[in-house]
């Protein structure tokens, strides 16, 4: 399948693109800011294995938000 540039993309398509790229980095910073705010003991697990995880796409912060944090 060949590759399709930047600009063969239809306007909504370049709009559904950067809307799902900002949603994805406003998780990751989110996430960061929390992990480095939070003691460590208020965090299930290694802070620096949640800092990993948190960099897979969307799975990586919505699980820390869903598993990482103590309630």
């Amino acid at each position: 399948m060949a590759k399709t540039r930047w600009s063969e993309l239809s306007d909504r398509e370049k709009t559904a693109v950067l809307t799902v790229g900002s949603v994805q980095i406003s998780l990751l910073l989110t996430a960061l800011a929390d992990i480095y705010r939070r003691p460590a003991g208020e965090i299930r697990g290694n802070k620096w294995a949640w800092v990993a995880v948190s960099f897979v796409n969307f799975i990586g912060p919505i699980s820390y938000f869903t598993f990482g944090r103590k309630r």
